[in-house]
């Protein structure tokens, strides 16, 4: 049913993010002002078709070679196009014909209004539990991103799967997507409104991880995370009290990295070269860095930084070689921002 209903429903049934019945599917938060100059240049009638739960912009990405999974009508892909630059490129992939369309019209538009000579984007129709299919090359991608759209299949561990082959080591998987408290019974997992309103297909936060780990990204990173509001009382009524959240993670292919955040007493200092990051650089949501300041960080954080793309921004003091235990209430416990029962946290504005 998922990849019929999503075709149907994103294709046909939804015609704008005005006709959404729930802000599942919907960025909330205002974007950076870099964002915001970069979206002012996305054609407004792919604009006009974007559904996302998040914002999928992770930082440093200039001259990075991105994947797109679950691309729609092209706004995310566009504005990662001017980031990454000319030597840069983006691949969207998404498997609704009425989407890639509008995408696909645009693309020498969007070229000329980048003043670049050739296009750096490209789309492939193609479903994303079966990446395999669409002949891509494996350990290429710098980074691949999300929006609200993991959600949307059956076989999310196949989509694990696949972005850890296909990621460089060092890349990471930075997504949006829709998780739940607890997990989402059968007869409301099969029903096709909550399916393409994002909830249907949500992952309960504890399976997400479970997931991730067994495709080999070890330590996920929650960067961001909000409750969603269900404004359309049936829904609310059928949900029957599970809550769910709208949630960015940070998954790096890294090898080497520790079920825990083991303290080695290291730490580092963030140059503030970050462009649109120079006073604080954030890897997650407990780890916002201050320019200039001593930062300390366990083993798996500081992995992140020295042996991914942001090595050059940041100055790194210690090493692995004495082992203080482990960093205080590093993980297990429930992740998320507390929320009564579903329908309860307000609703928010579609960008």
């Amino acid at each position: 049913m998922n990849i019929e209903n999503s075709r149907d429903y994103y294709g046909k049934v939804l015609t704008g993010s005005e006709d959404l019945k729930t802000d599942a599917c919907c960025t909330a938060e205002a974007p950076p002002p870099d964002i915001l100059a970069a979206m002012r240049n996305v054609h407004e009638e792919v604009r006009a078709r974007y559904y996302g739960c998040g914002l999928v912009v992770p930082q440093a990405i200039e001259g990075c070679h991105i994947l797109d999974l679950g691309s729609g009508s092209g706004q995310d892909a566009y504005i990662l196009a001017q980031l990454v630059g000319e030597n840069g490129s983006v691949t969207g992939v998404d498997t609704t014909p009425e989407q890639l369309a509008v995408a696909n019209e645009h693309l020498e538009w969007h070229r000329e209004r980048f003043g670049y000579a050739q296009s750096n984007v490209r789309f492939l129709e193609g479903d994303i539990e079966k990446l395999g299919d669409l002949d891509l090359p494996e350990g290429h991608f710098d980074v691949i991103v999300s929006n609200c759209v993991i959600n949307l299949v059956a076989d999310k561990a196949a989509v694990f799967e696949a972005a850890y082959r296909l990621l460089k080591p060092g890349g990471e998987l930075y997504f949006s997507d829709v998780y739940s408290d607890r997990r989402v019974p059968e007869h409301l997992r099969t029903d096709p409104v909550l399916h393409g309103e994002c909830l249907g297909g949500a992952l309960y936060w504890g399976d997400f991880e479970r997931l991730a780990k067994q495709a080999g990204f070890a330590d996920p990173r929650l960067v961001s995370d909000r409750p969603l509001g269900i404004g359309d009382p049936v829904i609310a009524a059928m949900l029957d009290g599970i809550a769910f959240y709208s949630a960015t993670y940070r998954l790096f292919k890294l090898d080497g990295l520790e079920p825990q955040c083991e303290d080695y007493g290291q730490s580092v200092v963030y140059k503030g070269t970050v462009p649109g990051s120079e006073r604080v650089f954030v890897l997650d949501g407990h780890h916002a860095i201050e320019r200039g300041r001593q930062f300390l960080i366990c083993g798996n954080s500081w992995k992140m930084l020295a042996d991914t793309r942001f090595a050059p921004h940041f100055e790194f003091h210690g090493d692995f070689s004495h082992h203080y235990g482990i960093f205080p209430d590093c993980g297990g416990a429930f992740p998320y921002q507390a929320v009564g029962p579903a329908g309860a946290a307000a609703t928010g504005a579609c960008c």
